[in-house]
């Protein structure tokens, strides 16, 4: 029988957050068994401390969002998921502030933090979560859909799909959970230009930028828009006629977008509370469906527990 598992020592990373351009610091501590994920306001009178389950998840707009009561945490799933893919099943995070620091928009940190502090087996037996029978989830109005189907391992592949010039259909999969340090953490987030101006006028993404987000330029803007978008994100300017990616650092994988909606996916089924066996297919996936999918899964599989 395989063990639980948590942190060999405790590991603390410092950036701004994406939303609130904000200085962060998180601290990942060990855990006792049968423990779970728990995030802890530690800026917030009485320090109010947060479940990583699914039904505490109240928004899933733009990165998946936990609270207690007026205590939110946004932006958990980059975290959770290097968490649940590097075998941790019990873990207290300490966060003095509302989100988790994006860093450089992928898991890639949180797993080599992860490794350097090590892992330490605990007494009492993994709880794997067994798919017994199909579990599907759709929306309608999206087309997305997540289907889990009974596996005697963990496995997923994700589907993505854009009216984009740029980016268009992606398929990611991830046969192994001991490869996501190697083929799916280094993915980083996505946004396209649109969603920038949306989202900055919404008063949103004030510490996005391109270390921390590949943006897909797609519809062709004056040259003066585009320059003054970038000034906006404290990004360099751009040819107004070249469409594509605008990075500071290259694509690690031409699917590198679909990877990423994996790794997402991955970091939202954390919140399902239990390490899953099963195989996960998703067409069109985001945090939306994500966050059904796990409230189902634990209303098939936990409910009474």
């Amino acid at each position: 029988m395989q063990k639980q598992q948590t942190l060999g020592d405790s590991f603390t990373l410092t950036g701004k957050g994406l939303h609130t351009g904000l200085q962060l610091t998180v601290t990942f501590k060990p855990a006792p068994a049968n423990y779970g994920y728990k995030i802890q306001r530690i800026d917030l009178p009485g320090q109010p401390i947060i479940e990583a389950v699914a039904e505490n998840v109240i928004d899933t707009q733009r990165g998946t969002v936990l609270a207690n009561g007026d205590a939110r945490c946004s932006t958990v799933e980059h975290a959770l998921a290097a968490l649940f893919a590097s075998g941790i099943d019990n873990c207290h995070i300490d966060v003095n502030g509302p989100e988790v620091p994006i860093l450089d928009g992928s898991a890639e940190i949180y797993v080599e933090q992860i490794r350097k502090v090590g892992v330490v087996e605990q007494e009492a037996e993994k709880n794997f979560l067994v798919i017994k029978d199909k579990i599907e989830v759709r929306d309608e109005e999206s087309g997305s859909v997540i289907t889990i189907l009974p596996q005697d391992h963990f496995s997923i592949e994700a589907t993505i799909a854009f009216q984009s010039k740029v980016l268009s259909s992606q398929t990611a999969t991830l046969d192994n959970i001991d490869d996501f340090e190697q083929e799916i953490a280094p993915a980083r987030t996505f946004v396209f230009v649109r969603e920038v101006e949306m989202l900055l006028m919404a008063g949103l993404i004030k510490g996005g930028d391109l270390d921390n987000a590949i943006v897909i330029y797609e519809n062709q803007k004056t040259q003066e828009e585009l320059d003054q978008l970038a000034d906006r994100i404290g990004a360099p300017h751009h040819e107004a006629s070249e469409l594509g990616y605008l990075n500071t650092r290259p694509l690690v994988w031409a699917n590198e977008p679909a990877r990423h909606k994996l790794l997402d996916i991955i970091g939202d089924m954390a919140l399902i509370g239990r390490p899953i066996k099963g195989h996960i297919i998703a067409t069109k996936p985001g945090h939306t469906i994500n966050n059904k999918c796990a409230r189902a899964i634990r209303s098939a599989y936990l409910s009474g527990c």
